[in-house]
């Protein structure tokens, strides 16, 4: 690793950091902060949710939930906020190596004293570093929130940090993901509309693995690997989807470094 860096990618993120970090913090702010007036009325609401398909109710996560139960609402909460991290999480991977490709600055960092393992190493940590940050903030802001709104409702600790387990590893698919692809196409000009696609494509796969049951779909998109409705319902995470997960991410990874350390940088002309 070279810290020089390693400290330019982490600084160059932190406005990125920060501002996920506080949306985060709103989004669960203002769910968590309703869940007591919710909660009064949520046996009307599963009554009425108990009318809609099956299908439909698996597409959005919701199947078999009970939210008058704080961690079962967290767990409906949290699909939105996998979406997020995951948005995150594909964007650094995207522009990992990308972004000096795409400013014509590659060249100029490769002609340092450094070899490309080391830039990769470099680049790598400070985006994990990154993700980590945000987790941190992310989980505090969450047990917060719940220490101040859950009210008389009871809670499981150990059910929230599988979800958090479950999300880091959610992020390490698209960060590698992202970047393998971003080192398979010939040149990322433009980072966020790959990343929305990752994320947003993942998400809309796993909307009709819930409304077609298709098991296919369901090896495909990590979000259904990391289901918060199975996690809150087992209190465990689906092992065999999770090592597919791990698998893919490592699969990435190596492959990423691979391509890598074999690409034709373009110089500036």
């Amino acid at each position: 690793m070279n810290a020089t860096i390693y400290m330019h990618e982490l600084r160059s993120r932190l406005k990125s950091v920060i501002t996920w970090s506080v949306s985060l913090t709103l989004l669960i702010l203002f769910f968590l902060s309703i869940f007591p007036s919710f909660s009064e009325q949520a046996a009307l609401l599963n009554d009425m949710l108990a009318k809609f398909p099956p299908q439909l109710l698996a597409a959005f996560g919701m199947g078999n939930m009970d939210l008058a139960n704080m961690v079962v609402y967290f767990g409906f909460l949290f699909v939105f906020i996998q979406l997020c991290l995951s948005i995150q999480a594909s964007n650094y991977g995207f522009g990992l190596v990308s972004i000096e490709e795409t400013e014509l600055t590659a060249d100029f960092l490769l002609s340092k004293p450094v070899s490309r393992w080391q830039v990769m190493n470099s680049k790598l940590l400070a985006a994990f570093t990154s993700l980590g940050i945000t987790d941190v903030i992310f989980w505090l802001a969450s047990f917060i929130c719940i220490l101040l709104f859950r009210g008389s409702h009871a809670y499981e600790p150990r059910i929230l940090l599988l979800l958090f387990a479950g999300g880091v590893l959610f992020q390490l698919f698209f960060l590698c993901v992202g970047l393998v692809i971003s080192l398979l196409v010939r040149r990322v000009r433009s980072v966020t509309p790959f990343a929305l696609g990752l994320g947003f494509g993942a998400y809309i796969l796993n909307a009709f693995s819930g409304m077609l049951g298709e098991v296919k779909l369901e090896l495909i998109t990590p979000f259904r690997h990391f289901d918060p409705n199975y996690i809150v319902s087992h209190a465990a995470l689906d092992t065999p989807l999770v090592l597919i997960d791990v698998a893919v991410s490592l699969v990435a990874l190596v492959a990423s470094y691979w391509l890598y350390l074999r690409r034709d940088i373009p110089a500036v002309s």
